[in-house]
């Protein structure tokens, strides 16, 4: 039977846990919960970097040991991932001696194999990375390429992995097996990497000399291993290699490293290259995802900008944190955290579709059916759309996964909850319940029901605590709260229950108006408007219409249709689905990463049996057209007008 076996990186001890830490953990979280849902046997790992200067150094302030330090540190992590609710099946120490074991069982068996050599190494060394580099690799200045900080010149006896050997067979691989790196830019990033240089033989020793904090090297122990070479052992040490082959034989190879851009190179250069030498297959995929950024600035502790997690979490609850992070980031590429798009994404999203969806069918079930559903009625004709938009949401739903775009599987869940809405609104059921047509209200409600049900499976890998509320409100007992699939039919007979908006509207303070004149004193009077000619608009009609930029992310054609392209764009805070008759103009390749003018605040329409959610606006000119777009670069979002 397959499996699937997701990891994290392992967070470094000495650093407060942040946004990037909390979303690569979450973003696993759901992807494991997801693929028990269907069934797959699944194992999550995360966990702590716990060797290197860095630890050794701070301990030393602190007046503890590095172990010690370790100990008081890793709880931040502990006591996060508890808040966010991660449910990772294993979490790993690199200090734990099931660690530390294996690499030193690999290291001898390497070093007895002549993978690992005694020379002599010259080179520039950064303290904080805890790193060497060449001359040419330093940054303008000679500081560190990565951190900007200080190097310093050191010559020593170093152990080195043979790793310039395995780089023809790196190169190979990659490009036989284009999912290995993924997305593609980061492969590209890899293969243009090892194409421009020979691969150097990597340093994996620090002498005790100068740090005693590392797994001792079992052929000289006046030596530490590489922080990173211990490191990514991880990833095999947590399953039973070298000591439950049962267990590493079910759970490896690894279907998913989730990694940082920023330590690329380590994981689809280094890693790979380790298990070709110590001969363990190599994982099935390797995934970068971008960074938060705040606006448009990385987040750095010197900029203070460093968004924390738990702060989020108090402020506006964990589910819809965790909710925002997945939808508004699309994987593999950087996203922009503020306050103002959480709370956008949150009011519309969240408020405005979903909690409205779900508390104005539970009110009106407990006044005109006594809360409780005594029979599944016969759906008609009206309800096969709705049923149709559920089916769709579970199908694209799976697709999305298994594509690592779960940002567009949660666009087409909530395409499905606005679904609902719409249907509320066509079957009228207020109306229904005052003319006294008791069946057909019954029909309405649980077709609308059935919708939430369908919706609280496929976002409850996302939002566990919410969506478990909502499951129990709709009369699905205890034992089905996780649910086992996320098309399972609304049970009937259980009692719904009644309760407070999942999702209470945030609130914006709206800022100060006109202060009032002074008394006694007349307002200044306005200059009378000219008479209008015919046809002329007010400036209060004009701004009725909302003109914004967005971004097309994908664009494909709608079946059955020869001028109709379905487009998924970023609009600001939220993406968006619209149709537009320009497929005799342009193509769906053309139209990827335009930015284009769209009306943002136009009802939705359905055009051939696909929900739009906006306009584009374009010039015609006889048999031409072109769509009115901006500069490359312009953000998604900004008002036009």
């Amino acid at each position: 039977m397959p499996h699937f076996y997701v990891t994290t990186p392992i967070y470094y001890v000495n650093d407060q846990p942040h946004i990037g830490h909390a979303y690569t953990t979450i973003l696993a979280d759901v992807l494991a919960r997801y693929h028990r849902l269907l069934g797959i046997p699944t194992y999550f790992l995360t966990g702590t970097d716990e060797h290197g200067q860095k630890v050794q150094e701070a301990a030393a302030r602190n007046g503890v040991t590095p172990q010690e330090q370790c100990d008081r540190t890793v709880v931040r992590f502990l006591d996060l991932w508890k808040r966010l609710e991660i449910t990772h099946d294993g979490f790993i120490r690199t200090t734990e001696e099931r660690h530390k074991r294996v690499v030193r069982q690999i290291l001898q068996e390497l070093w007895d194999r002549g993978e690992i050599y005694a020379a002599d190494y010259e080179g520039w060394y950064c303290v904080p990375c805890e790193r060497f580099f060449t001359g040419k690799d330093l940054a303008p200045g000679g500081g560190c390429p990565e951190c900007k900080r200080p190097v310093q010149k050191l010559v020593e006896k170093s152990y080195f992995f043979r790793m310039g050997r395995h780089q023809q067979w790196l190169l190979d691989h990659i490009t036989a097996h284009p999912e290995f790196i993924q997305p593609p830019h980061r492969r590209q990033e890899t293969l243009g990497f090892l194409r421009s240089q020979p691969l150097n033989d990597l340093c994996i020793s620090r002498p005790k000399a100068r740090l005693a904090w590392g797994i001792e090297l079992p052929f000289d122990p006046g030596y530490v291993c590489y922080v990173w070479f211990d490191a990514l052992i991880n990833y095999i040490s947590a399953v039973g290699y070298g000591s439950d082959p049962a267990a590493f034989a079910k759970w490896w190879p690894a279907s998913c490293h989730l990694i940082g851009k920023d330590i690329l190179t380590t994981h689809t250069v280094y890693w790979p290259i380790m298990l070709k030498a110590i001969g363990i297959e190599l994982p099935r995929a390797i995934f970068a995802h971008g960074w938060w950024l705040v606006g448009r600035d990385k987040m750095s502790k010197s900029l203070g900008n460093v968004v924390n997690p738990m702060e989020m979490c108090e402020r506006y609850g964990v589910d819809p944190f965790r909710y925002f992070l997945l939808a508004e980031m699309s994987l593999g590429q950087d996203a922009s955290f503020t306050e103002e798009a959480f709370i956008g994404r949150y009011n519309s999203d969240l408020a405005n579709d979903l909690g409205n969806l779900a508390s104005r069918v539970l009110k009106m079930a407990h006044r005109f059916l006594g809360g409780r559903f005594a029979a599944a009625p016969a759906p008609g004709a009206a309800e096969q759309p709705l049923a149709a938009a559920g089916a769709n949401a579970v199908a694209k739903m799976r697709e999305h996964l298994h594509g690592m775009q779960l940002e567009r599987g949660l666009a087409e869940v909530l395409a499905a909850v606005r679904a609902g809405n719409r249907y509320f609104d066509q079957q009228a059921p207020w109306i229904l319940a005052k003319e006294g047509k008791t069946d057909e209200l019954r029909r309405v409600l649980y077709a609308a029901a059935q919708c939430l049900c369908t919706v609280s499976a496929l976002l409850y890998p996302v939002m566990p605590g919410k969506m478990a509320e909502l499951r129990r409100a709709l009369g699905i007992p205890e034992a089905g709260l996780v649910p086992a699939a996320a098309d399972a039919s609304l049970p009937v007979g259980a009692p719904l229950l009644d309760i407070p908006p999942l999702f209470p509207r945030i609130e914006v303070a709206k800022p100060e108006g006109k202060a009032p004149a002074e008394p006694g004193k007349p307002e200044k009077r306005k200059d009378a408007a000219p008479p209008a000619a015919p046809g002329l608009i007010e400036i209060a009609d004009f701004a009725k219409v909302a003109l914004k930029t967005a971004t097309v992310l994908a664009a494909e054609p709608v079946p059955d249709s020869d001028r109709l392209l379905k487009l998924q764009v970023a609009l600001g805070t939220e993406k968006r689905q619209i149709v537009a008759g320009i497929a005799q103009f342009y193509t769906p390749e053309q139209m990827v990463g335009k930015t284009v003018v769209v009306v943002a605040n136009l009802k939705p329409a359905v055009l051939r049996g696909v929900e739009s959610q906006g306009m584009l606006l374009a010039a015609k000119a006889g048999k031409t057209l072109r769509l009115v777009t901006v500069e490359d670069g312009f953000p998604p979002g900004a008002g036009v007008g």
